[in-house]
């Protein structure tokens, strides 16, 4: 299929691709489509960044609007967090258009009450994580009996999350009768089980090495010190152009170096799992528009950052898993772009950096680090540091101890 006009697919769905400017299909898509269109089951295995959430999509729009829209959920959608759900609620929306085909968001940290109100209005495809899922359905506030398509979008990071429990629980409403799309960025022996368990001879898409960084990310490794890692940010964000994606371990710390770089001059804010649904919302759109240059974020919340065109990431403290490296840096160099992924690493990191390297079968390119950097400051024991929002809008402001620090360091 060399065009999206080759696949046999609704005037209306032919007529939204064509609006939003979807022509020729990335391989992913190419491949995976069809067989769902034919009725198979899918495990998907390919890099961020290839097209997976269109080539499930599609299929599955095709194969409601020829159902005549029947009562109840027809499909499942899961995702592991409130972005991805959210973002593939708005593609939904792009390509549902004159369909008649709607979607209810599920997920926590929104109000509860308004996506009951989405289900019961008559939504067809439920995207939901499963959390918040599981609760509606302990409750008997959601029936799951009709869904006859499941997808599991990022299911290693899902089960990365400890949500196997709560999938096994949500498979038990599902149909036994229902097509199921696998989408995985690995087949370890916990996702090899599921597959197994629950999929009926799949078919099996492969676009290109999941274990690798696309090869239009240029890798780059600065061993630094650890109180000249702000410095060398900024002066990258002085030398360089384009939007930076920069990675934090903690949730306090991905505020503090966000602050930070406010206080520098640079448009920063930061997203994390302690954020309100609305904060990170504002977050993300302002770094999808421009209206921040830098997105500081933890690893758990940056699964739902799918944003094109972003120039450079940056690790600014190395992942915790040497699986995560790819899943960062894979947030760059996407739709055939170019881009750079930076990593920062001291000293005593050095081992670290090497399991990443092996692991991974990869070599990132040792950089110089630039003279003269600017050195932080030692705080006094005791010190406290006013936390403000970013942005020229700030209203609220918490006070942390740094006497206490080690008791804030929570994981994203």
């Amino acid at each position: 299929m060399n065009t999206f006009s080759d696949f046999p697919l609704s005037t209306a769905l032919q007529h939204n691709l064509a609006r939003h400017g979807f022509v020729r299909p990335t391989p992913v898509q190419a491949q995976a489509i069809p067989q769902q269109l034919a009725g198979h089951d899918l495990v998907i295995t390919a890099q961020t960044g290839t097209g997976k959430t269109l080539a499930f999509l599609l299929p599955l729009l095709e194969r409601l609007a020829k159902s005549g829209r029947p009562p109840g959920v027809s499909a499942l959608i899961l995702t592991p967090t409130r972005e991805l759900a959210i973002q593939i609620s708005q593609a939904f929306s792009q390509l549902a258009g004159g369909t008649g085909l709607r979607a209810a968001v599920v997920v926590g940290g929104l109000n509860e009450r308004t996506q009951l109100q989405a289900i019961r209005k008559g939504a067809q495809v439920v995207i939901a994580t499963p959390g918040r899922l599981s609760d509606f359905l302990d409750r008997n506030l959601v029936g799951l009996g009709s869904a006859h398509v499941l997808v599991l979008d990022e299911a290693d990071k899902m089960l990365d999350m400890g949500f196997l429990p709560t999938i096994k629980r949500i498979l038990a409403a599902l149909p036994s009768e229902r097509q199921t799309v696998f989408c995985s960025a690995t087949i370890e022996s916990s996702v090899a089980h599921l597959i197994r368990e629950h999929l009926k001879n799949p078919v099996r898409v492969a676009i290109g090495s999941t274990t690798k960084p696309s090869e239009h990310v240029d890798l780059h490794l600065y061993e630094v010190e650890h109180d000249r890692k702000l410095g060398l940010l900024e002066t990258m964000l002085q030398q360089e152009r384009g939007s930076f994606l920069v990675f934090a371990r903690t949730k306090h710390g991905a505020d503090r170096l966000a602050k930070k770089l406010v206080r520098g001059g640079s448009k920063a804010t930061s997203i994390h799992g302690d954020r309100t649904q609305s904060q990170r919302n504002l977050a993300l759109r302002g770094f999808q528009e421009g209206s921040y240059r830098v997105l500081v974020a933890t690893d758990v919340a940056a699964r739902g950052i799918h944003v094109e065109g972003i120039a450079h990431v940056v690790n600014y403290d190395l992942p915790q898993v040497p699986e995560d490296f790819i899943h960062r840096v894979g947030r760059t160099g996407r739709a055939g772009l170019r881009g750079t992924a930076s990593t920062f690493s001291t000293l005593n990191e050095r081992g670290e950096i090497r399991k990443i390297e092996r692991l991974l079968d990869l070599q990132l390119t040792r950089r110089p680090v630039p003279s003269g950097l600017t050195q932080e400051p030692a705080r006094p024991a005791g010190a406290s540091i006013q936390l403000i929002e970013p942005g020229p809008r700030a209203r609220h402001a918490r006070r942390f101890s740094l006497r206490s620090r080690s008791s804030h360091r929570k994981r994203a």
